[in-house]
């Protein structure tokens, strides 16, 4: 079995094997992974300051992802206490 070529790593730590594995990355996070590319860009930032243009996309997918479900989770708990008013 022959072993695939590595693209690069995201953050200096996870494996990426081509731009397709990327737009995988990035069509299929979900809030658990967000959270662990957060760690991950947080970590990398510490280590160098610097992001490529593929590590910028990434964060800025988990940046929205996060937000979006804090935003539905704070008008749920609104609806909720308004219709106990």
């Amino acid at each position: 079995m022959e072993e695939q070529q590595l693209f690069g790593k995201l953050f200096k730590t996870v494996p990426l094997y081509s731009e397709e594995h990327l737009e995988v990355i990035l069509q299929t996070m979900n809030k658990e992974s967000a959270n662990f590319f957060m760690i991950q860009a947080v970590k990398h930032a510490f280590d160098s300051g610097v992001y490529t243009i593929g590590e910028t996309e990434i964060l800025s997918k988990c940046i929205r992802l996060l937000a979006k479900k804090e935003e539905e989770e704070t008008v749920k708990e609104d609806s909720v206490e308004n219709s106990q008013d």
